[in-house]
């Protein structure tokens, strides 16, 4: 079980509407990650499951799309990912020792929001 490394991605405009499923097929077609995971596509979101990177289930937390050509950070996700770590729309499945981690990966974007994070509220 593992957090993905931050990468400090560009933020995109905060009205940015956010369709996860969208976005995923943008991530994995940006990716070329058809086929498969691979490390592009993983970087767009906060958590994977290390004993099974070569499944797409195994990528949690996806906080990026692809928006022209670029991979950014949209601040919608975040927030959806933040709320989710709070319990929103059932929680999220993760180790408790990648619990902290994944919301010091995730307060760093809400800081380049300019806001705290809701578990800092």
């Amino acid at each position: 079980m593992t957090v993905t490394k931050f990468h400090d991605f560009p933020l995109a405009d905060r009205e940015h509407d956010w369709d996860g499923d969208a976005a995923e097929k943008r991530v994995r077609d940006w990716a070329g990650a058809e086929d498969g995971p691979n490390a592009k596509y993983r970087d767009a979101h906060v958590w994977y499951d290390g004993d099974r990177p070569d499944k797409f289930g195994s990528y949690k937390l996806l906080i990026a799309d692809v928006i022209g050509g670029k991979l950014k950070a949209v601040p919608r996700a975040v927030m959806a990912a933040g709320a989710v770590m709070q319990g929103a729309r059932g929680g999220v499945d993760l180790p408790k020792e990648d619990i902290e981690r994944v919301k010091s990966h995730l307060a760093k974007y809400y800081a380049k929001m300019g806001e705290a994070p809701p578990w800092e509220r």
